[in-house]
């Protein structure tokens, strides 16, 4: 008996390379058919909304940069002289040029500049805010954990409050805020701490279960409770991870923070939210160079103590 004998339904080699340029073929057939798809319906889109909005898109479009060119300043030293408070020598008795008149002043003759000011106002909302959410978010978080708490109904319950208090974005959360108890910084501090607690609550319950689960069980095997296995078992293994956590929601809150300051929250947002709105382009490039600035320094602080609180080595794996 030959091999041909034993295999009678074995493909030649012609058969096979046809059905595979056949299903290649196939293939390709319905990546170009959906790419068609999905341009027509994207264009669909784009024309319907263009016909919705009311100054339409494309024919104002041309206009783009107009804006732009009002926010430049014909005298790029009033970006200095806004950012320190400095006198303009284009002071005419109007807002645009009042640089010196928003001076805070701390003792005599010397004095804070007002964008300085209005940027540690936001530093704080955000700083406060990830603090409180912090001392939260830590023991919701080892509610959550399925190998610290036994309780089902108590697990779930913490994990949807902390969907629910992430669900809303801080703007959300500062506007309604703002109507009960007035525009200023107390309603940006309650709204980025809700918001925050859920964002790290999330974080911080994932760290908590992924734990070396061996010294919580011997604790439990002498006798230990429940918050005595949490406090010496599982919270040396989470704090490190825990605090690089709370560092980088620090970042984004220190940009939340300006963001809802322009609706009323109070700090640096909502004074820029007012100098773009009235075209001042000095006092616009000043706060843009301010928020730049800030953010950087924030950003490189927050990575280097990072590094140091949980190694190079483990700061790397995680970025």
């Amino acid at each position: 008996m030959t091999v041909a004998d034993t295999q009678p339904h074995m493909q030649s080699t012609s058969e096979i390379r046809t059905a595979w340029e056949r299903m290649v073929a196939r293939r390709r057939f319905y990546t170009i058919l959906s790419l068609v798809i999905l341009i027509a319906a994207f264009a669909s889109s784009v024309r319907f909304a263009d016909e919705s909005n009311a100054g339409h898109f494309f024919d104002r479009l041309p206009h783009l940069f107009d804006f732009l060119s009002w926010l430049i300043p014909k005298d790029w030293n009033d970006v200095w002289r806004a950012l320190f408070d400095i006198a303009s020598v284009n002071d005419k008795g109007g807002e645009e040029f009042n640089f010196d008149k928003g001076r805070v002043y701390v003792w005599g003759a010397f004095y804070i500049p007002e964008y300085f000011e209005l940027m540690i106002v936001t530093i704080n909302v955000a700083l406060i805010s990830t603090i409180v959410a912090f001392i939260f978010a830590v023991p919701l978080s080892f509610f959550a954990a399925r190998n610290l708490t036994s309780s089902w109904p108590l697990r779930i319950f913490t994990k949807r409050l902390m969907e629910f208090l992430r669900a809303f974005p801080e703007i959300v959360i500062a506007g309604l805020f703002s109507a009960i108890l007035s525009i200023g910084p107390v309603a940006a501090i309650i709204a980025i701490t809700l918001h925050t607690i859920g964002a790290l609550g999330k974080l911080f319950y994932e760290v908590a279960e992924n734990i070396d689960m061996k010294p919580h069980e011997g604790m439990k095997a002498v006798g230990a409770n429940w918050w005595e296995r949490v406090r010496f078992a599982a919270v040396p293994q989470v704090l490190p991870n825990f605090t690089s956590y709370a560092l980088l929601r620090l970042e984004i809150n220190v940009r939340a923070s300006t963001i809802i300051g322009a609706v009323g929250g109070g700090g640096i947002g909502e004074e820029l939210k007012l100098s773009i709105s009235r075209g001042f382009g000095a006092k616009t490039m000043a706060l843009v160079l301010m928020l730049f600035v800030t953010i950087v320094a924030v950003d490189q602080f927050s990575a280097w103590l990072r590094r140091r609180l949980v190694g190079e080595h483990a700061f790397l794996l995680q970025h």
